[in-house]
This record gives C-alpha cells, structure tokens and sequence, in this order.
C-alpha cells in the first residue's frame, strides 16, 4: 500500500513515517510540504493512501480532499489536523474523508487503521500470483 504524506511540519512527518514504518505492507512513497507539491505528487505517484493535514500553505487541505475524492474516488484519505472542530470534521466528512484524526491525540490509532486497511485489500484484491 503506497502512502504519501501532506504535512508542513517537519515533526509530524518524522512521527508519522516512523509509526508507518512499523506497519508491513506499506511504504511511504513521498512527502509533500504546501498544496501544490501535494497536488503535483499526488498526480504523479497515485498513492493509496493520503494523510492530509487541512491548513497547509500555499492553500487549503481541504480542496486537496474534495479534488482527491473527485479525480480518484477509491484513495483513501485520513485528514490529521490540530482542527478537529465539529464543522471541520463535517466539511471533511461531506468531502469524502475516510477518516478524521486529531494531532494531539490520535496518533496511537495510525497503525490499527492502517491495519484494518491492508486487511480489506486482501479480501477484496484477487491473491496476487
């Protein structure tokens, strides 16, 4: 499973890759740092998985969300944001997040998430031979 991650903090990204280095079955493929890297790598990589932080510069997390969903229904995304208010949550929710973690507090839940992930793929994917 192909994981890009979206995130301008570079503390948050080291924490995550570390945790998603434990997971087996997945592999980071890039890191990006504002909204157009984002988009550019999302374009060009086509990852799986997309952990998106909302406020991000050069633009919104949010629109990288909506634009996901519409070009590629089938990536999952996981919004991890310091905004975890209950109108983002919705805004991200009608977007089409598949998942809405806080920062503060929901790290711990990455890798069991990522877990139950790789677990439906192999039901759902013909066994690879």
């Amino acid at each position: 499973m192909k994981v890009l991650v979206v995130d301008d903090s570079l503390i948050v990204v080291e924490r995550l890759i570390d945790i998603l280095e434990q997971v087996r079955g997945l592999e980071v493929i890039g890191r990006a740092s504002d909204i157009p890297e984002a988009e550019q790598l999302i374009e060009r990589l086509n990852p799986d998985v997309v952990i998106l932080d909302l406020q991000m510069p050069k633009g919104r997390g949010i629109d990288v969300l909506g634009a996901v969903k519409l070009a590629r229904p089938n990536t999952i995304v996981i919004v991890l944001s310091n905004f975890t208010y209950p109108q983002y949550r919705k805004r991200c929710q009608d977007a089409g997040a598949d998942f809405f973690l806080d920062k503060s507090t929901d790290f711990q839940k990455i890798p069991e998430i990522f877990e139950g992930l790789l677990e439906s793929s192999l039901v759902t994917s013909p066994p690879h031979i």
